[in-house]
């Protein structure tokens, strides 16, 4: 089997790309390194050209079709995004060339390729708006409160076109807050980086608001786990991947504080205006449709991530 992966470079990708190299797959990677890095391909290109290759292209030029015409891959997995929240606010219109026009620049390329599906990174955190029950099911109303959800939202919208019109497969996957290892710990998103990086610092992170809020945290190895069995199975549909389980930025801080040796308290700031207080998805249609649970505890995924970070910085050159 043959893959394409945009955004391929991200912490996300780059795991997904090493998982489908380790089982056989031909992989090309996409990536324009905005957000990733080649560092986080070191794995698959020490492999060489035979099975692996990259290309920076931007998902939003018009090439990116030519190019996954010309590759023909057996299933594209779209993980390219612009995927934080506050940009979406301050520059929606180009929140909208990344997340829905360079999906359609991808479909167009998919459908030109004769590829068999697209598997797609939607965001479950923002698709659904705020929760009327939790944890949230796939059929909760989809009332996204931002930019980048609503472009979340019309990408699926244009998926369920392609597949209806032209025949295109694809599963669109909810992801909850995703960690782990690679994730960058001076982005914006990614909270269980950002402390794991400050507390290795030993500098106090900031808790916006009383840390009494939630999420849904899900362990990167198990989301890639959820993505390639999608290759094959969930059709059509919109699958959240998350752990079902809430879990307060307090606790959070707390897990990985016991994990670091870590004793100060956090700093505190206001809240952010129009964050969620609570977040979790229902993982429920992932088991029935993908054969898929989550089976890492948050404990454990914490210990992982703090082994990689304290292995970057023990490497040579560091």
């Amino acid at each position: 089997m043959k893959a394409l992966v945009t955004g391929g470079a991200g912490f996300i990708g780059s795991t997904l790309s090493d998982r489908l190299l380790a089982e056989g797959w031909e992989v090309d990677v996409v990536d324009d390194l905005s957000t990733g890095t080649l560092a986080n391909l070191g794995d698959a290109r020490s492999l060489g050209s035979r099975k692996f290759s990259f290309h920076r292209l931007d998902v939003r030029s018009p090439a990116i079709t030519d190019f996954i015409a010309h590759r023909k891959p057996d299933v594209v997995f779209h993980l390219a995004a612009q995927a934080d929240v506050r940009v979406s606010v301050a520059r929606p219109v180009f929140d909208a060339e990344v997340n829905i026009l360079g999906t359609l620049n991808v479909c167009q390329g998919a459908l030109a390729a004769g590829t068999q599906k697209v598997v797609f990174a939607a965001s479950g955190g923002t698709l659904y708006g705020t929760p009327e029950h939790l944890p949230v099911r796939e059929g909760h109303p989809q009332r996204p409160e931002s930019p980048y959800g609503v472009a979340k939202k019309a990408a699926c919208d244009y998926l369920h076109y392609y597949r209806e019109i032209h025949g295109l497969e694809y599963s669109a996957l909810a992801f909850a807050n995703v960690y782990g290892p690679r994730q960058d710990p001076h982005g914006e998103a990614g909270v269980v980086s950002i402390f794991t990086g400050m507390m290795l610092d030993r500098a106090r992170p900031t808790i916006f608001g009383d840390g009494k809020q939630t999420r849904d945290f899900v362990y990167v190895d198990d989301v890639v786990d959820a993505l390639v069995r999608a290759s094959d199975r969930g059709s059509g549909l919109i699958i959240n991947i998350g752990t079902g389980v809430e879990t307060s930025v307090q606790e959070l801080y707390d897990s990985i504080a016991r994990a670091v040796g870590f004793k100060d308290e956090p700093n505190h700031a206001p809240a952010r205006p129009g964050e969620l207080q609570r977040s979790s998805l229902d993982p429920g249609r992932a088991e029935i449709h993908l054969g898929w649970k989550p089976w890492t505890d948050l404990d454990a995924g914490v210990d992982r991530t703090l082994d990689w970070f304290k292995a970057q910085r023990s490497a040579p050159g560091r």
